[in-house]
């Protein structure tokens, strides 16, 4: 047997001595050749470099450490400690050469941990705790005044409004029983044109449900005013229209009339693709702004507002009555009186906008609702009162929430339950066809409501 020979036999024999063997394998063969050819690098500098290589990267063997490689799903992920022993990282070995040439390579040790550990077995899923469902907490409705909302900057803020102006009491309105649900109302209407100011419409569904209505007003005159003051053709109303005040369209109608008393300017002037027909109720909020903030001319000197053909000033009128209803305090007795100081030619739709309110906000008791209705039907003007209440019925069906008041006013005022008043409405405007837009099929629909009224009463 040669020295290589030897050196191979004791090489197989002791898996450590591999590194060894194979140099002394390319010893021979560099012995054999006499040399190395001109440019090459002698080969036992080669194997010299494996040397240090592989004394550099062996691993020791699991008894020389204490430890044994995990493996999950078949890698070796880390090291499992033995007791007493030091966790040290596990280095891969380089191989080691087979007994025989073409036989089959040994696995090593450190390629499995355990004896019965299958590397092709899935590992199993980690236990996840079952979802713990949170439970909704129900937003509490907030009275208008403590809704918190951020005034905005720059243009906007410049309209920011005081919720103190609306007090009755330095306006000489008169005061009554029904003076904090009346005010409240009106505090409702400036919170909904702040919050749409401040770009934060959606909080008006955070007060008292009752209240929206009045809140979407106020949105909407907000809408209408930096519509027109910033020339966007209605882009802010359209989106308020098909977004949150979609339950709300007559009020937010109403409110755009107020953007233009305060602008000074001709109704819906600027504003585009509104509702045809509900456009018209911009007139009735421009008659309750001039009521409210021009008193004296509007009230006590029975003044309109100029340039306006006779179906426009009964638009007007319908608002203005409204505003009556404010006034009066929601007293019966003052709202008869003060309605009988107007011409005979006005009052049929100033008992129109005082049914609408009546019914709409609220504010008098039953047998004052039987005051008011018997005063309507002395002074000729009972199915006009009817009317407005039927409008009030619509927009608070239509908005899916019909406060008590609301319930309790219309078998009064109506002569039907809130379902059947606001039909009235749906039935006038059918009558009109699909192309009703103009002030004539406006007061068209007044006239339809007031016929259905009749008929309902008749039988």
């Amino acid at each position: 047997m040669s020295n290589a020979e030897g050196t191979r036999t004791v090489a197989q024999s002791d898996g450590v001595g591999q590194a060894a063997a194979e140099k002394a394998l390319a010893m021979d063969r560099v012995r054999d050749n006499g040399g190395t050819g001109v440019g090459e690098t002698p080969e036992a500098e080669r194997v010299s470099d494996m040397e240090i290589t592989a004394e550099m990267e062996r691993v020791p063997y699991p008894e020389e450490t204490g430890t044994t490689d995990v493996l999950v799903a078949g890698k070796v992920s880390g090291t499992r400690e033995s007791p007493g022993g030091e966790n040290v990282p596990a280095k891969a070995e380089p191989p080691r050469c087979a007994e025989k040439a073409g036989a089959p390579e040994t696995p090593s040790p450190e390629r499995f941990s355990d004896a019965t550990a299958d590397p092709a077995a899935p590992a199993p899923p980690p236990a996840i705790a079952p979802a713990v469902p949170v439970p909704a907490v129900p937003t509490v409705p907030v009275d208008p005044a403590e809704l918190e909302l951020t005034r905005p900057r720059g243009l906007p803020g410049l309209f920011w409004q005081d919720l103190a102006q609306i007090d009755s009491g330095p306006r000489r309105f008169r005061l009554g029983p029904a003076r904090e649900r009346l005010e409240t109302a009106n505090q409702s209407f400036l919170t909904g044109f702040n919050a749409m100011v401040a770009d934060e419409v959606e909080r008006i569904e955070d007060i008292h449900e009752e209240l929206r209505g009045s809140a979407y007003e106020g949105a909407g005159m907000a809408c209408a005013m930096l519509d027109v003051l910033t020339v966007t053709g209605g882009r802010r109303l359209r989106g308020l229209l098909s977004g949150p005040g979609m339950r709300h369209p007559h009020m937010v109608h109403l409110g755009t009339g107020w953007a233009y008393a305060r602008l000074r300017m001709r109704p819906m002037w600027g504003i585009r693709s509104v509702h045809p027909l509900l456009r018209w109720l911009a007139y009735d909020g421009f008659g309750f702004h001039q009521g409210f903030f021009s008193t004296d001319r509007t009230v006590g000197r029975q003044r309109t507002a100029g340039l306006m053909d006779r179906t426009r000033r009964a638009i007007f009128d319908q608002g203005l009555g409204r505003m009556l209803w404010f006034h009066e305090c929601a007293g019966a007795d003052d709202v008869i009186l003060r309605i009988a100081e107007f011409p005979p030619g006005r009052r049929a739709d100033l008992w129109s906008g005082v049914g609408m309110a009546a019914t709409y906000t609220g504010g008098a008791s039953t047998a004052e609702l039987e005051r008011l209705s018997a005063a309507a039907a002395e002074d000729g003007f009972r199915a006009h009162l009817a009317q407005g209440g039927a409008f009030a019925c619509a927009c608070r069906l239509i908005s899916g929430i019909v406060p008590e008041h609301t319930v309790a006013a219309t078998p009064t005022l109506c002569g039907v339950e809130v379902d059947e008043a606001a039909s009235w409405t749906d039935t006038a405007l059918v009558a009109l066809g699909h192309n009703a837009h103009s002030g004539d099929h406006y007061q068209a629909w007044r006239a339809g409501i007031r016929k259905a009224w009749a008929r309902r009463n008749r039988d």
